[in-house]
């Protein structure tokens, strides 16, 4: 298989558990995306591209299509073959999947997508999608003009290194791709409501580039997050919290 980042490599592995519980889930209205956009049915099968832990992959199954996942990171395909047995899980990477030419309606990557932006990728999942197919590209935004939320990405930020981030936006560069029509954008408003243990330090420390740090360095992220509980006015004395995300959805078609 093609090689993957070494932060995601290093940093999905060991904390595939860490990422289970503190990545958001996704806004009920996903559902009507899903169907009226992607074309998803009974009768139809999608590819859950970097699937992780199955966090995405597990709205793919109601909608009665025949769901089949591809994910490099061994730990994280445990978690998804654990929770969802239903569903066909695949060693692979968007360069090299063990698929068939024009053999998905539509392939989704949720979260993942700004790991393998690249030509190779495009090509190969333009391979294995029908004509007509559609590749859906889904991100939870966290919402930055809130005062705490900013403060959490000011303490990630120094440890990104040279991992692909969504924000900087590198991933829009194979686009227009060759085979696909124009991409278009979905935004729906979604809060992720818990206690703040999981939904802002389990978020945190799920990050590729944080999980994979030492272990002293994870802890003074550890403690830089529970300060920001313990001292935001949103956040101290609460035992559950809402971070508040924009999930953007974008959708192209394979031309021909």
């Amino acid at each position: 298989m093609t090689a993957i980042h070494d932060a995601a490599a290093q940093g999905f592995a060991a904390h595939a558990d860490t990422y289970a519980r503190g990545r958001p889930d996704y806004p009920a209205e996903l559902a009507g995306w899903l169907r009226d956009t992607l074309g998803l049915a009974a009768g139809r099968r999608v590819l859950d591209l970097g699937a992780g832990t199955g966090k995405f992959t597990r709205l793919l199954v109601p909608t009665g299509a025949s769901v089949v996942a591809v994910e490099p990171v061994a730990e994280m395909r445990a978690q998804l073959v654990a929770r969802l047995p239903e569903v066909t899980a695949l060693a692979g990477t968007a360069e090299s999947m063990p698929l068939p030419d024009a053999s998905v309606d539509a392939v989704v990557c949720a979260q993942a997508f700004h790991w393998f932006a690249n030509h190779a990728a495009m090509r190969e999942i333009r391979r294995v999608l029908r004509p007509g197919g559609k590749l859906g590209l889904v991100w939870n935004v966290r919402d930055e003009s809130v005062g705490w939320v900013a403060r959490l990405t000011a303490i990630m930020t120094p440890f990104e290194g040279d991992a692909p981030r969504f924000y900087k936006g590198d991933w829009k560069h194979v686009f227009p791709a060759d085979g696909f029509g124009p991409l278009q954008l979905t935004r729906l408003p979604y809060t992720h409501t818990g206690a703040p243990e999981q939904v802002v330090v389990d978020r945190v420390m799920s990050v590729s580039f944080i999980a994979s740090l030492p272990a002293a360095q994870q802890d003074a992220v550890r403690a830089q997050l529970h300060a920001v509980i313990a001292t935001d006015p949103a956040l101290q004395g609460r035992d559950v919290v809402s971070f508040p995300y924009s999930t953007e959805a974008y959708c192209c078609t394979r031309e021909n």
